[in-house]
């Protein structure tokens, strides 16, 4: 049997998920929201793996680890557009707190 109930895992994913909500809710720094989202990611892909491997002791296949590899591939795209949008507002603005941004109004 399993030494580590799936529970487990689903817990630590909740906790990791509000975690990041939390951050990104109270945060005031882009870049710390970026580390916060990532950690919303990274939550998001223990609970997949975790029903992947539930799921592969019923003899499934592998689509839990298929989704987290899409999940990764998200993040490292969010994170590199995302610290080029950052430099860019920083180059611009001097500043990158998010209170301080309003590029996008008329």
């Amino acid at each position: 049997m399993d030494a580590v109930p799936i529970s487990w895992y689903l817990i630590l994913s909740a906790f990791m998920f509000a975690m990041g909500v939390t951050g990104v809710v109270i945060k005031r720094n882009p870049i710390v929201i970026f580390m916060c989202i990532e950690l919303m990611l990274n939550a998001a892909n223990l609970a997949f793996l975790a029903f992947a491997r539930q799921q592969a002791q019923l003899g499934a296949q592998v689509a839990g680890q298929v989704y987290v590899i899409l999940v990764m591939a998200v993040a490292a795209a969010e994170v590199a557009i995302g610290l080029g949008i950052i430099v860019a507002i920083y180059r611009l603005r001097d500043t990158i707190n998010v209170d301080e941004m309003n590029l996008l109004k008329f």
